[in-house]
């Protein structure tokens, strides 16, 4: 397992100086002060982080944390990324935003980090970088206050199932919906952030994780479940047979109301 997460962390080592420069990201205009949080967090946990402490998992270069301190919270951002850790705690003290960012892996973060937090989030292509969810859940509940909120917002194992690139024209299943005992491997030269990008550390690893199973290690912690949101609609153009929504979320230009493409989930801690 070892081998797993030590290459997916040169991969995300090597992202985070590409990522900083993207379009995509986008780090000028949240340097003028932009907020780089999308309108589903917005809506569903928005309003509830004023004030409060927020911990954010596996925060990459910090920019969603940062969005968080903006409209209120007390945030500590975590990231195994040594490189994305950097980046962020740059970013905080070029941007004169209060945040705490700690270097660790999810597992490892209670040995790492005290306290407790009103608020645990995590977001967009975090959990499948987990190989295993029942551990992840017990993090979770550790570091939540008691009557504190767990939430998640993240893209559905279904559309994970789909074959996607340029040349796909339609709904094509290739990979597997429920947890497999060995983790998918990719080769991606590219980033999400940026196609034309030529990365040395290609090789990744991950493992799918229907909203069931993420559901369940939740509530296996004492959590409570208020809410699993699916939504048949992106954030970003996963396949070319998407269209951009006056929204401007994502949508299939076939099959639009068909599959779910991503989830949102809200669990709490007993008081």
């Amino acid at each position: 397992m070892n081998e797993y997460i030590q290459a997916n962390r040169r991969h995300w080592d090597e992202l985070v100086p590409i990522h900083e420069r993207s379009e995509y990201y986008d780090v000028a205009s949240f340097k003028a002060g932009a907020c780089k949080l999308k309108p589903l967090e917005l809506a569903e946990l928005g309003d509830k982080v004023r004030s409060k402490t927020l911990l954010h998992l596996q925060c990459h270069f910090g920019i969603d944390t940062l969005s968080w301190a903006r409209r209120g919270a007390i945030v500590t951002g975590v990231d195994f990324s040594p490189q994305a850790i950097e980046a962020a705690r740059a970013l905080a003290a070029e941007c004169g935003i209060e945040g705490r960012f700690v270097l660790s892996d999810a597992y490892s973060l209670p040995e790492n980090l005290d306290g407790q937090f009103d608020i645990v989030f995590t977001s967009y292509g975090a959990l499948c970088w987990l190989p295993d969810l029942s551990r992840w859940a017990g993090v979770v509940s550790h570091f939540l206050a008691p009557g504190g909120a767990f939430y998640a917002v993240e893209f559905h194992a279904m559309a994970g199932t789909l074959e996607w690139g340029e040349q796909v024209s339609d709904l094509d299943i290739r990979y597997p919906y429920f947890p497999t005992s060995e983790p998918l491997f990719f080769d991606d030269e590219g980033s999400y952030a940026d196609r034309d990008a030529k990365l040395q550390n290609r090789a990744t690893y991950s493992w799918p994780h229907p909203p069931s199973e993420v559901a369940t290690a939740l509530a296996d912690a004492s959590l409570r479940i208020e809410f699993l949101h699916e939504f048949p609609y992106s954030i970003e153009k996963f396949f070319p047979s998407m269209e951009k929504r006056p929204d401007g979320q994502y949508q299939l230009t076939r099959h639009s109301e068909s599959i779910p493409i991503m989830y949102s989930i809200m669990a709490t801690k007993p008081a």
